[in-house]
């Protein structure tokens, strides 16, 4: 969730910033916690040898030790390090409150010296912490988690342009179709040692669902449509009360509980019912399936009462981004001719808060592109409500008619 949050405050901001974190993010991801089929696993333990941290804080003297006095004056002053320590046992956990441009303005330093200094300096901590016991490794690969990460994945390539990463969600797309997901849309919530378990839950459907949406807006392969067509139907079909009008926390097919459980607030992790809803929203859009529109907005309408005596507080805020919809329609981004693949792609670098974006070389089956090709150009067309603005060719021009 936090690359997908760097992600967007990246394509407002341009601060490099928060392209680095991104970048360090991902690659931690991929050296410590992917395995060979594009699953994520769950976490490491912040425990090693019986302490909390250990692998990861440092006493002022091992960082002198290691590096050169110039390098150590810098790198303690920006990662606040201290001979005391900054946390407990005169152990330091290494932080920043500003940005590198904005510490070399303070300090009177210059800005790519600097960058270099952190740079070198991080590589040679790196090394000599690779020496100590490494944390051990939760490997179990979460359905609703490999969700989230897909989607962060996602979202960073659409903000940075990096086809690696297009690829890893890709894979992890794909590792989820091949492992966890039955051929009618059941999915299973863990896999472990090449065997999956668990009856997945109403929140491994709604976060695997948004994920492939956010597949199809990175690809155009509208299969990733189709499988979220298909767990949405699934989840319906085992999940959907039709007395509360929300979706049960567990299936049908579970062993009968007193009360089932009904998710409606969002916390660490979102609501099963607001994502749920978004994404009924956001297929019913893309697939013209008005009744999934519908039962969206059934669905918000009965959280109305909730939402509005708490305020839009933290624990509503998917249901008042799905409220912003239906205030504010979005738009439908059509981009259909042989070079659709860079306009996507050069269009999805900007931040589209309130954009759906679909297309191919061809019109595909999506009724949205019907009749959208024109022979030997790749048109742009922006829609609302399926009422399309005169085409244009340009990923500028059609930014204009976005604003």
């Amino acid at each position: 969730q936090l690359v997908s949050i760097y992600a967007s405050a990246y394509k407002m901001t341009g601060k490099d910033l928060y392209r680095q974190r991104i970048v360090e993010t991902l690659d931690f991801i991929k050296k410590n916690l992917t395995n060979e089929l594009g699953g994520f696993y769950s976490s490491l333990n912040a425990d090693s040898e019986g302490e909390e941290g250990k692998f990861y804080v440092w006493h002022q003297n091992e960082i002198d030790s290691l590096l050169s006095p110039e390098e150590a004056e810098v790198f303690n002053e920006f990662y606040h390090v201290m001979e005391t320590g900054n946390w407990e046992e005169e152990k330091n956990i290494l932080f920043t409150r500003e940005d590198m441009e904005t510490y070399a303005q303070n300090s009177g330093k210059n800005a790519e010296e600097i960058q270099a200094t952190l740079t070198s300096s991080k590589q040679k901590l790196f090394d000599a912490r690779s020496q100590r016991i490494k944390p051990s490794l939760d490997d179990k690969v979460l359905t609703s988690w490999n969700a989230l990460m897909l989607k962060g994945y996602a979202d960073a390539f659409a903000a940075l342009g990096e086809e690696s990463y297009r690829e890893a969600a890709v894979k992890n797309g794909n590792f989820i179709l091949e492992n966890m997901m039955d051929k009618d849309g059941r999915l299973d919530r863990n896999y472990k040692n090449g065997k999956t378990s668990i009856n997945a839950f109403a929140v491994d459907y709604a976060l695997t669902i948004q994920a492939f949406i956010s597949l199809y807006q990175i690809t155009f392969e509208e299969s990733w449509l189709d499988e979220a067509d298909k767990l949405t139907q699934y989840a319906l079909a085992h999940f959907f009360d039709k007395k509360s009008g929300m979706f049960n926390y567990t299936s049908d097919l579970d062993k009968e509980l007193i009360v089932r459980k009904v998710e409606i607030t969002d916390g660490v992790i979102p609501g099963s019912n607001s994502i749920m809803a978004k994404n009924l929203f956001e297929l019913g859009t893309l697939l013209y399936k008005e009744e999934y529109i519908e039962k969206a907005k059934q669905m918000l309408a009965g959280m109305e009462e909730k939402v509005h005596e708490n305020g839009g507080s933290i624990f509503y805020t998917d249901w008042c981004s799905l409220y912003l919809d239906m205030l504010h329609p979005p738009y439908e981004v059509a981009i259909v001719g042989e070079d659709y693949a860079k306009k996507r792609d050069d269009l999805l670098k900007n931040y589209l808060p309130n954009a759906l974006l679909l297309g191919g070389a061809q019109e595909g089956n999506l009724e949205l592109l019907k009749d959208k090709l024109q022979e030997g150009e790749t048109m742009i067309y922006v829609c609302m409500n399926k009422v399309c603005k005169l085409p244009v060719t340009e990923v500028e021009d059609a930014l204009g008619l976005l604003e």
